[in-house]
């Protein structure tokens, strides 16, 4: 071993060729002062028996360390918001599906059969007509009422989870909407490098690629369009409120990414400028808002 490779400080120093998690953790965790012949340098210090077999342990390594990236990633608190939102979703589509087709089953047996996920959670817990006492459509309304408990139970999660992961990103849009952004966005870090524009449109994506094929008007509003603030507003200054509203939600998600730290101010921020955009009278100007977005 020469003085060259004495001095090196490689992700391969000190390290057996054959530990592929060692050589791994060197990768994600080692760095070098100045950039060196690496395959040279592995050669001299017995890491590597020529360049071909450098390069071969190199990609094996970074294969392993990007997987163990990814995992990681996936175990972040945002990406479980994410699916559990994603989860809540399912589950309240399919038992809402499920449901007319359970209505319209027991329609035909029952003429004054109800409707919906409580009517199934009658029929589940067994107070309904002996008419209804068919298994088949028992059985249909207990899968009905599991998965609207299940939407339920995710839903709580959501509640408690979101604060803890997103505190001002949750006291501004509450929980639910605050974990849809996250879960449109890929993630809080994702939702904190958008753009307040891109934060108004999240959810929107369809209305937004016909705007651009010249089929459709701009959309003024995605998801954020279940805030009270922007659904509240007259619909000729929604445009404003939502534009409002974005701006503090992508300065939450900063606050909330880079220091986590709770900044009441941002409510009482945005509860000002909604209360100015509601208080126009119809027909005033709604672009003339002072600032498109509010970064």
């Amino acid at each position: 071993m020469n003085d060259r490779s004495a001095t090196s400080t490689g992700w391969f120093a000190d390290i057996d060729p054959a530990d592929v998690e060692a050589t791994t953790e060197a990768i994600r965790e080692k760095t070098a002062e100045e950039p060196r012949d690496w395959p040279a340098e592995a050669v001299d210090a017995g890491f590597a028996d020529d360049e071909v077999d450098y390069y071969a342990k190199l990609h094996e390594s970074t294969v392993e360390s990007t997987r163990e990236a990814v995992r990681e990633r996936e175990k972040a608190d945002d990406q479980q918001l994410k699916h559990s939102i994603r989860a809540m979703d399912d589950c309240s589509r399919t038992a809402n599906e499920l449901a007319e087709r359970l209505a319209e089953w027991a329609g035909t047996v029952d003429p004054d059969a109800g409707t919906g996920i409580e009517y199934a959670r009658t029929l589940a817990r067994g107070e309904a007509d002996d008419d209804l006492a068919e298994p088949a459509i028992r059985s249909l309304a207990e899968r009905v009422a599991d998965l609207a408990d299940e939407a339920d139970e995710l839903r709580e999660f959501v509640d408690r989870r979101t604060p803890a992961v997103a505190p001002n990103l949750s006291a501004l849009a509450e929980p639910v909407l605050a974990a849809r952004l996250i879960a449109l966005a890929g993630g809080l870090e994702e939702l904190a490098k958008k753009p307040s524009g891109t934060v108004q449109v999240l959810g929107a994506e369809d209305a937004l690629f016909a705007h651009l094929r010249g089929h459709a008007p701009s959309p003024k509003h995605g998801i954020i369009y279940t805030h009270d603030a922007v659904r509240g507003t007259h619909p000729e200054n929604r445009g404003s409120a939502a534009r409002a509203v974005a701006g503090k939600l992508s300065i939450a998600a900063r606050v909330d990414h880079y220091s986590g730290e709770l900044k009441p101010e941002l409510e009482a921020e945005l509860a000002e400028r909604i209360e100015t955009i509601q208080a126009r009278t119809t027909g005033d100007d709604a672009g003339s808002d002072g600032g498109a977005a509010d970064e």
